[in-house]
């Protein structure tokens, strides 16, 4: 029988795929959501047959229940209606590709209603890591990794058991600036920024992967999934993108996953497993590869990696912050107000000014760091960058 599926951030890179997916797999689509993009949505829901449609963007709420008039769809306004969908939804399994902080609350609320949450949505974790994964483990809900490295680590983790875990080895490509000096950083352009070498994404990850935060975020990630400190995480440069993260054991073995650089296989995996299907993936030919490199990242170059494993020590709030002042930061560089060194001196004047946030805990407290520090990045902005 079909599974059902719903489907949140359906418009973006993630979501796109995820879709795909849904239709070469035979899914039943009940739910999608999207931010703005209501033609893109409304297409979705009409190749889909969807019953349940929101807009995080209340205008575009309103524009989609135009263009879908003529349907019984129940459009849903605002980041209310993303929530009420998942309450509403059938579905079996829940993606969430929402880019950023507004994905944590769909995260809790996929937990709450039971559903197996399949994870695009990174932020999540990284914001507030301690407190989803207590709410799915009181709920017995599964959470299933959708991230190319995380969805590796989880695979390669059914060769042993957590206590025989020796380290996690989380594969990086580098980004376009793989091998550039701190200096060289300093003349880099949008453009320059935005030519991934492997993989094809949205702006906002895409600069991620080019100041290593998105990795710093994976380590975060892997820290929660998977029980271990970030001491217990080596992130590795494999520029190849063939090697997507592999499990040391204690016996010294690896085991990892390799695969072609396609996101689709990881969705498909999280909705399936423990079931493992075909999929319309290219099939990995290692002869034609011919070689795979390895290498250590440069911390100095790219502090902002370091800066993820001090915020997991510190705890607290303190990846909330470096969560929502990345946001702020990344998207000055995109508006062209700041360079692209300025990402990461945003980013860490930030996290030092924001010290006393090791001490919140509770998810209210969280919000409210990852408010403040979104005030105090933009202030930061303006008077150094105006």
């Amino acid at each position: 029988m079909a599974k059902t599926v719903a489907i949140l951030g359906a418009t973006g890179s993630v979501g796109l795929q995820a879709l795909d997916v849904a239709q070469r797999s035979g899914y039943k689509v009940d739910f999608l959501s999207a931010n703005r993009d209501a033609s893109a949505l409304e297409a979705a829901v009409r190749r889909f047959g969807a019953k349940y449609a929101a807009m995080a963007d209340e205008a575009s709420a309103a524009d989609l229940r135009l263009r879908l008039a003529d349907t019984d769809v129940k459009v849903l306004p605002g980041s209310d209606g993303i929530l009420e969908g998942i309450s509403l939804s059938s579905s079996e399994v829940v993606v969430n590709s929402i880019i950023g902080e507004a994905g944590l609350m769909p995260t809790l609320a996929v937990i709450e209603s039971g559903k197996r949450l399949a994870l695009a949505n990174k932020e999540s974790l990284v914001i507030a890591g301690d407190i989803v994964m207590e709410k799915a483990r009181a709920a017995g809900v599964e959470i299933l990794p959708v991230d190319s490295e995380h969805s590796a680590i989880f695979q390669s983790l059914k060769a042993g058991r957590r206590e025989e875990i020796k380290s996690i080895i989380l594969t990086a490509s580098g980004g376009p600036f793989y091998g550039k000096s701190k200096g060289e950083l300093l003349a880099v352009t949008l453009e320059d920024t935005l030519a991934h070498p492997t993989w094809r994404m949205g702006r906002k990850i895409t600069v991620d992967s080019a100041t290593l935060m998105n990795k710093g975020f994976e380590v975060i990630e892997a820290a929660h999934l998977f029980g271990v400190g970030p001491e217990k995480i080596k992130v590795v440069i494999h520029r190849e993108s063939i090697l997507h993260s592999a499990v040391e054991y204690i016996d010294n073995s690896v085991i990892g996953e390799f695969s072609v650089p396609d996101m689709r296989m990881c969705v498909k995996y999280a909705v399936d497993y423990p079931d493992r299907r075909e999929c319309a993936i290219e099939a990995l030919d290692l002869v034609k590869i011919g070689k795979l490199t390895f290498a250590e990242p440069d911390c100095e170059a790219f502090p902002l990696l370091p800066l993820a494993a001090r915020a997991i020590g510190e705890g607290g709030a303190m990846c909330a912050v470096l969560n929502a002042s990345d946001e702020i930061a990344v998207g000055a560089f995109l508006e062209g107000k700041i360079p692209f060194v300025g990402i990461s001196d945003t980013v860490i004047s930030v996290y030092e000014k924001m010290g006393y946030a090791k001490s919140y805990t509770s998810l209210e407290d969280i919000i409210s760091a990852d408010r403040q520090a979104r005030r105090i990045a933009l202030e930061y902005v303006k008077e150094k960058f105006s």
